[in-house]
């Protein structure tokens, strides 16, 4: 089942012509709960991991948790993200490779107070016996650990929120706030930037935006990906649920609160207060460095 996002309610750039130049495309993996299997993309499903490869393990100190962690062993990372070219095409595939897959350790490492995550570029074109079941950690927390679900793939236009310089947001804000008054419609969380899981396109930040930069060319990277703990919140959802999803009658606030979860949290991730995981690359150096950064409410 395919999932789309409504039109933008109101036209970004006729209102805001200033915006076109910054426009970006993203698209909306609208992850959903399911069976996905080792050729599929997916959040949170099997991966692509040939036996002889071992897997990653984290060997850095987590902090101090309510519950116990190992400290006498490397932590199995948990997998998180699964995508095939042939499903999301727009990625920056490095030559030779057509799956992107993230893991990280599900426990919280400074400084960033969050999971810590891994990437890995690779060819689907693999011959030999795979990894069947991934090694779970013990003690894992449950929220930091996606339940597997198959990716509904949508390119959408997405315009800066916290990314919007900072003479452009003074110029706006004036006719932001008359949009809103006259139509109800809010830049921010209704037209600028879609929230949930996510490759390209703007971080859906929360607090302000802190892009890295890479330690090797002094450049800054590039957006690669996010993984936030919800699709959308208790005012966003009005323009950002997918058709698909909205009930009959009502609104997506009506719905049993199993139904709400089941779209607004499929993989049932809380990273902190309803936050996200922004991870960057730099596309300029032949290694491709990576950074991530991690906010909440």
């Amino acid at each position: 089942m395919t999932r789309t996002t409504p039109p933008r309610p109101v036209d970004v750039e006729a209102f805001f012509p200033e915006l076109a130049a910054l426009r970006r495309d993203a698209v909306r993996l609208h992850p959903r709960a399911g069976d996905p299997g080792i050729g599929d993309s997916s959040v949170g499903g099997p991966l692509l991991w040939p036996e002889d490869e071992a897997w990653p393990r984290c060997d850095e100190a987590h902090l101090p948790v309510a519950f116990d962690t190992p400290e006498s062993e490397p932590v199995p990372l948990v997998p998180v993200l699964q995508l095939y070219a042939a499903d999301v095409p727009d990625l920056p595939y490095p030559a030779g490779s057509d799956v992107l897959q993230v893991l990280w350790c599900p426990f919280e490492h400074e400084p960033q107070y969050a999971p810590r995550p891994r990437l890995r570029w690779r060819s689907s074109a693999v011959d030999t016996p795979l990894v069947l079941d991934a090694p779970r950690p013990v003690g894992a927390p449950d929220d930091h650990v996606p339940d597997a679900c198959v990716v509904h793939p949508e390119r959408i236009t997405e315009y800066p929120s916290w990314d919007l310089p900072p003479e452009l947001s003074e110029t706006l804000r004036e006719r932001f706030d008359q949009l809103e008054g006259q139509t109800g419609w809010a830049y921010q969380r209704h037209l600028s930037v879609a929230g949930g899981i996510k490759t390209g396109g703007y971080p859906d930040w929360t607090q302000e935006a802190d892009w890295p930069d890479c330690a090797g060319c002094h450049r800054r990277m590039e957006h690669l990906l996010t993984v936030s703990s919800v699709e959308f919140d208790g005012a966003s959802w009005r323009s950002w649920l997918p058709e698909e999803d909205r009930p009959k009658e009502g609104t997506v606030l009506d719905l049993p609160f199993e139904e709400r979860m089941a779209v607004q949290c499929a993989p049932g991730l809380m990273l902190g207060d309803m936050g996200g995981i922004y991870i960057f690359e730099c596309l300029h150096c032949p290694d491709r460095p990576s950074a991530y950064r991690f906010d909440c409410s």
